[in-house]
């Protein structure tokens, strides 16, 4: 695969598994951010898990992309020569007074300058080199030492092994920040390991850091961690607490947190899709005042045309559009469709999304729809074009169990079809009405408990069988989207950002410049 190569970009975008590997949902919006600048040279830097986990690029990269590299942070490393550094006591102290302050979970200038510190000695050369973490005594010490303090497991073994996987990556991202190319601007779609490069880009750089966190990523990992079987919980069953999370489990979910901390602590610009989830970044250490909301935006002339190719009758056919995975609970929307079908025996169901991403559930999908009677009610389809499905879809559905705004939601309202939700993420705002100008405008569908496939089914049913309801919905819809969710708004605050960071970098240099 020929990538594109520079020297230097305007704006690098940091992508933890998302575009250009993977479709719909962030990549969409990834996309559509960097053909709506085409005056900036972009680069993207990916980093995955293992490069067997992605296949091709789902996205033909725009013209703007003039850089793209990808990095596998759980691929086998290169082997390590040489003996590990003896000493290091010092930096070691200063881990361990990092390590303090972590615990304490408050943000300080004392923490923020170990942090600084402690990134500038992960080096090879380094006291804190991957050569020190794996093999040094120092590190060897403190690892038991904080078992013996702090673990409610009884195998060290597993505390020792869990310790060096969750930091191994680390080290991988600082080899990437040494060699990535200069950027005048650096923007991370997520915290994450993502957000952690750019924290440690902005530290090493001195180059403007934006985030733009979508759903907020320790909440997701959180759900990811609680689902997972490959975390370890060693105590017996006379030694567990039912209202104590397994250790492993929650030490995962606390490194998650604390890089999300770090990247806010780094980042000159912080964007959430909406206010509750700005609040969820000021809550998790987002100073406030570079806190902001900038909702996902349509295409709204594109999809006035897909609009125009609907019929005036109405579909019998709920689709959810998204990956076949967990998150999305696909399981809830087929038990859904058994209450629907039973309502309304011609009703479909439609699960357009790439189901390549977890096989195994995909496959549990599909046995579950024999297991219900669904086969002649229910279609796997895939990934489609929205242009080509949205006319023939009577109710877009979102079964998730967790979401942030939703793209298809409001590619769904401006191509006038109407939705019923999970109450997740801003999902009730968009179909009741955020504030009461808003909430004038009507509902544009309808919105249920998390995995209550009853009452998803029926609300489902009720918005089909109302030839008059659904066509109020559906004008809600239209009318919520065109008010307060265009592209062109939020391209409008993008671009604000955009020039002010690379006027602030810019005014910056001409000072260092000046006094020299």
């Amino acid at each position: 695969m020929n990538l594109p190569r520079a020297k230097d970009a305007d704006i690098c975008l940091l992508l933890e598994g998302t575009f250009p590997f993977v479709s719909g949902g962030v990549s969409s919006w990834v996309n559509q951010i960097i053909r709506g600048f085409p005056e900036y040279r972009f680069a993207c830097c990916f980093v995955g898990s293992k490069s067997g986990d992605y296949g091709d690029m789902k996205y033909d990269l725009p013209d703007n992309v003039v850089h793209l590299e990808t990095h596998f942070l759980h691929d086998p490393a290169p082997a390590m020569g040489g003996r590990p550094p003896r000493g290091g006591a010092a930096v070691f102290k200063k881990l361990e007074r990092f390590h303090a302050l972590v615990r304490k979970g408050a943000v300080s200038d004392e923490r923020n300058r170990l942090f600084e510190e402690l990134v500038s000695q992960l080096g090879d050369d380094g006291a804190l080199s991957e050569q020190a973490f794996l093999h040094g005594r120092g590190s060897w010490e403190m690892i038991a030492e904080h078992y013996r303090r702090y673990s409610r497991d009884p195998s060290f073994v597993d505390y020792f092994w869990t310790v060096r996987i969750m930091h191994a990556p680390i080290w991988r991202l600082r080899r990437i920040a040494d060699n990535l190319l200069p950027a005048r601007v650096y923007h991370s779609i997520s915290t994450g390991y993502a957000g952690f490069l750019g924290a440690m880009l902005k530290r090493r750089t001195g180059r403007p850091l934006l985030l733009s966190e979508h759903g907020i990523y320790t909440k997701e990992r959180k759900i990811d961690l609680f689902q997972s079987e490959w975390v370890s919980d060693n105590r017996g069953l006379v030694e567990r607490n039912n209202t104590e999370m397994a250790y492993f489990r929650e030490k995962w979910i606390n490194f998650f947190q604390e890089l999300g901390r770090e990247c806010y602590q780094a980042s000159d610009r912080i964007v959430a899709l909406y206010e509750a989830n700005r609040q969820r970044q000021i809550q998790d250490g987002a100073p406030p005042e570079r806190t902001c909301s900038i909702p996902n935006g349509i295409n709204l002339p594109a999809m006035e045309a897909v609009r125009a190719a609907r019929s005036e009758s109405i579909p019998r056919v709920a689709c959810l559009i998204g990956r076949v995975v967990p998150i999305k609970d696909i399981k809830t929307f087929l038990r859904a469709m058994r209450t629907l079908a039973n309502r309304l025996p011609d009703a479909e169901g439609w699960i357009a999304g790439p189901e390549d991403e977890d096989p195994e559930y995909a496959a549990e999908c599909h046995a579950l729809i024999h297991s219900l009677g669904l086969e002649k009610h229910v279609r796997f389809l895939g990934f489609q074009k929205i242009s080509e499905l949205l006319p023939q879809v009577g109710v877009v559905v979102l079964s998730s169990i967790s979401e942030a705004l939703p793209l298809v939601l409001l590619e769904g309202f401006a191509a006038g079809v109407p939705a019923v939700s999970t109450d997740v993420g801003s999902c009730r705002q968009l179909i009741e009405g955020f504030e009461e100008e808003d909430r004038q405008l009507g509902k544009a569908g309808d919105v249920v408990r998390i995995a209550s496939p009853e009452a998803l089914g029926n609300a489902v049913a009720d918005l089909l069988a109302d030839s008059e309801r659904w066509r109020a919905a559906s004008q809600a819809g239209i009318r919520r989207v065109e008010r307060y969710y265009t592209q062109d708004g939020m391209f409008a605050a993008y671009r604000s950002l955009y020039r002010s960071l690379l006027t602030e970098k810019s005014a910056t240099s001409a000072t260092r410049e000046g006094e020299g």
